[in-house]
Formats: C-alpha cells, sequence, structure tokens
C-alpha cells in the first residue's frame, strides 16, 4: 500500500484496537467492580456472606479459565487467515455476552439458576476475550512504524485505562442510587451500555485492511497449517517467559481493581465503596498518560530496562501498599490504589504491548501472544480473585497474606526479565522467535536460548522493515 493508504489504516487500526480494548476493560473492570462489591448478594444465598464473596470470585476467576481456550481457538485461526476477522468476531462474542449478562434474573428470582447462567455467559465473555487483546497487540505492532512501535502499540492500551475509567465512573455514579433501585435494576445498566461500543468497533474493524506482515506471509506462501503445533514445538520459549512477564502486571491489576476494594469495605474496615472506587478512577486516569510514555521510552531505552522498572516498584511497593490499606484511611486507600494501577502496573504494560509481538516469530505470533497473555491471565488474573477472596475469608482480612502474593508475582516477573532479550526493532518478518527452548536429540527440553540477533543492535537493516 501506498504511504497515504498506510497512514489511514494505522489509525484505524489504534481506533479499532482501542474501543475493542475499551469494551474489554469496560466489561472486566465492571465485572470486578460488581464482584468485589455487589454480586455475593445478587447471585448467590446470603446467610453465608464470606462463602458468596469466594463464590461471586469463583465465578470471576471462571472467566479467565475460558479465555486459554478462545485465545488458542481464535490464535489459531488469526495465524491461519489473518488478524482482521478474528478481531471481528472476538468483539461480537465478548461483547454480547456481556450485555447478556445485564438481563439476567437473580438468586432470589430463580434461585441457583441465576449462577449458572451467569457462568454461562462469564465462559462466554472469557472465551471472546482470550483472543481479543492478543489481536489488538499483533495488529498494531505489525502496523506500527518500527522505530516508534512501542509507543504505538501501547496507544490502544490507553483503550484500557479509558475502559476501566470509564467502568469506575459509571459504578461511583451507580452508588449514588438509592441502594434498593440499584441492587434491583441499577446494576444492570452498565454491561446493557456495552452494546454501543460494540456497534462502534464492528464498524471500524469491517474498514480495516490486513496487516502488512501477514500479506507478506500470504505472499510467500508462508502461513503454518498448524500454527498450534509449532507453538508447543518452536514456541514454548516465548510462552513461558510471556507468562512470567504477565505475572506482576495482570494479578497487580486485578488485586488492585477487585481485591483491594474488597478488602477495605469489608467489615473488619468498613470504607464507603463509593470513595475507595475512586482509586481505580484515578489509577486509570495515570494509565492514560503512562502507559503510552512508558511505551515510548522503551523505543528509547529498551523494552527490558521499562519493564524492569515497574516490576521492581511492584515488588517494592506491595508491603507498603497493603500496610496502608489495613489502616481504614478512606484517602489513603485511594492514593495507594490509583498509584498502584497507574505507575506499577502500567509501567510494565507500556512496553509489553509492543515486547510480546516481538517475542514470536510471525507464521504463530498471534497465537503465541494469546497463549503467553491468557495462560497467565489464569495463574495471575483469575488466581488473583478466587486466592484473593479465599485469604480474606481465611484470615480474617489479613493484609500480610495478600502482601505476600502480591511480592510473590512481583518477583516472578522481576527473574523472567533476565531471561527475555532485548527485542526493540525487531523485524516483524522473521519468522523464529526471538527465545527459543532448546532440545537435546530424545526431545527433551534442556534450556531456554536467547535467539540470535534478536536485539536491536542484531536486526540491522532488517529491522526497518515492517
Amino acid at each position: 500500500m501506498d504511504r497515504a493508504e498506510y497512514e489511514a489504516n494505522l489509525r484505524r487500526a489504534t481506533l479499532s484496537s482501542s474501543v475493542g480494548s475499551a469494551l474489554e476493560y469496560f466489561d472486566f473492570a465492571m465485572y470486578g467492580l460488581m464482584t468485589a462489591l455487589v454480586f455475593d448478594r445478587l447471585f448467590f444465598s446470603t446467610e453465608n456472606p464470606a462463602m458468596a464473596t469466594v463464590a461471586a470470585f469463583g465465578i470471576y476467576g471462571v472467566g479467565f479459565a475460558a479465555r486459554p481456550f478462545g485465545g488458542l481457538f481464535f490464535g489459531t485461526i488469526g495465524d491461519r487467515i489473518g488478524r482482521r476477522w478474528v478481531l471481528v468476531a472476538t468483539i461480537v462474542l465478548m461483547g454480547g455476552a456481556s450485555t447478556l449478562i445485564g438481563v439476567l434474573p437473580t438468586y432470589e428470582q430463580v434461585g441457583i439458576l441465576a449462577p449458572i447462567l451467569l457462568v454461562v455467559l462469564r465462559l462466554l465473555q472469557g472465551f471472546g476475550a482470550g483472543a481479543e487483546q492478543a489481536g489488538a497487540t499483533v495488529l498494531m505492532a505489525e502496523y506500527a512504524p518500527v522505530k516508534r512501535r512501542g509507543f504505538f502499540s501501547a496507544l490502544p492500551f490507553v483503550g484500557i485505562q479509558a475502559g476501566t475509567l470509564l467502568a469506575s465512573l459509571a459504578f461511583f455514579a451507580l452508588t449514588l442510587m438509592p441502594e434498593d433501585a440499584f441492587l434491583s435494576w441499577g446494576w444492570r445498566l452498565p454491561f446493557l451500555a456495552s452494546l454501543a461500543l460494540i456497534l462502534i468497533a464492528l464498524w471500524i474493524r469491517s474498514k480495516l485492511r490486513e496487516t502488512p506482515s501477514f500479506i507478506q506471509l500470504e505472499k510467500h506462501e508462508q502461513i503454518a497449517e498448524k500454527p498450534l503445533r509449532e507453538i508447543f514445538t518452536r514456541g514454548r520459549g516465548g510462552v513461558v517467559v510471556g507468562i512470567g512477564l504477565r505475572m506482576a502486571e495482570n494479578g497487580g491489576s486485578y488485586m488492585f481493581q477487585s481485591i483491594a476494594l474488597a478488602f477495605v469495605t469489608s467489615a473488619a474496615i468498613g470504607m464507603d465503596r463509593g470513595i475507595v472506587t475512586w482509586g481505580v478512577t484515578f489509577g486509570s486516569l495515570i494509565g492514560i498518560f503512562s502507559v503510552p510514555l512508558t511505551g515510548a521510552l522503551s523505543d528509547r531505552l529498551g523494552r527490558v530496562p521499562v519493564y524492569r522498572f515497574g516490576a521492581v516498584f511492584m515488588l517494592i511497593y506491595s508491603f507498603p501498599a497493603w500496610y496502608l490499606l489495613s489502616l481504614g484511611d478512606e484517602l489513603v486507600a485511594v492514593a495507594v490504589i490509583a498509584v498502584g494501577i497507574g505507575v506499577a502496573v502500567n509501567s510494565m504494560l507500556g512496553p509489553q504491548c509492543a515486547m510480546l509481538p516481538e517475542l514470536f516469530g510471525n507464521r504463530h505470533r498471534y497465537l503465541g501472544v494469546a497463549m503467553a497473555r491468557e495462560l497467565s491471565a489464569v495463574l495471575a488474573g483469575g488466581l488473583a480473585g478466587v486466592l484473593g477472596a479465599a485469604l480474606l475469608a481465611w484470615t480474617g482480612g489479613n493484609w500480610i497474606v495478600l502482601a505476600i502474593y502480591m511480592t510473590t508475582l512481583a518477583a516472578i516477573t522481576t527473574a523472567s526479565t533476565f531471561l527475555v532479550p532485548e527485542t526493540r526493532s525487531r523485524d516483524l518478518l522473521r519468522i523464529e522467535d526471538a527465545v527459543r527452548i532448546s532440545t537435546s536429540e530424545e526431545g527433551t527440553a534442556t534450556e531456554i536460548e536467547l535467539s540470535e540477533g534478536a536485539s536491536a543492535q542484531a536486526t540491522g537493516a532488517g529491522s526497518e522493515r515492517r
């Protein structure tokens, strides 16, 4: 395509990915807020409030459990037929399931059928979301100019912050309603409103062309017939390292957005839910600036140093943050959550947007990114909700165990940054991965190796290709 057409498609790709990210994280942030504060009363028996909270977070985790299967299914299709149409399918599935949550009957109305229906829709929501973010990540990395790939790849993830910000603002507005009205019909409004974002995203994506990298695969007849086999043979190293990189970013995000709110609004501490929700709001507002900023910094300083800064920051921040949350001061809690989301989490998210696609070769990039993102989402994000709620119930709201859990996630990610090569400016037309697991003659994995030429210094003239 000529330059004018390329720039037009770059704008469409950015807008398309941003709207999809906004929809996904509006739905997931809203679901997390509702889970932390009201879903235990709406969809479960209230005879045992602590167990109702654990059950509510269990269904929250079900959505994460479905995501790897969605990533596996749609990622395989994305590497075989292209990125564009998969993104159309995922937005319909994910958004449609979210909209239907808004019309579900409650436990009081239909009993046990209520949580069963919620599980089904949560599974569909997670199945669609399993490839949505991976697709947006790959789409932008493959469209972006090489020397500014970190910045452009991070722009759609401003949609994550916008979606989270919109969810927290909407939830705060709903908390101003009389509680009876909120519990009877007010909670449904945000889920029903997601239909508008679906229609906008569909209209934009219908006008988008396929990415330059995938077009080159078609042109040279290099499309993988069995990308699933490739990812479990050649691509395992990138998936393993990618999971490690995501543990603190993904797990920390959901701990600050949901577990922290459940912790500070519990009977033991008793903060006002409407006030502390502003922590998520301000954190997302900070993220609108910190995500593209750290993405741009990764273009100048490298992906690894910027990513490592965020991981180490969370490592140091975990214990002071949970201690301060335990003090019962609402303004302090708002500040702690805002810094946790806006700085600790998003300092990793910014460089990650380009880094994950750069880890994988062109033939199985979509599937590789999807697997790294979604397996980590189960281990970090989904487990954070279930384990965090269980820890709150079992320890009577002990902040130390939550701090230990977050510190562990941050330590895993910090260690993972020493296993990944510098991928800045890597040529995305390359077939081999930046990280690979070498095997012995017997086929047993023996070590993780850094692929030669993966660093920016080794890409040479090839780094100028898109």
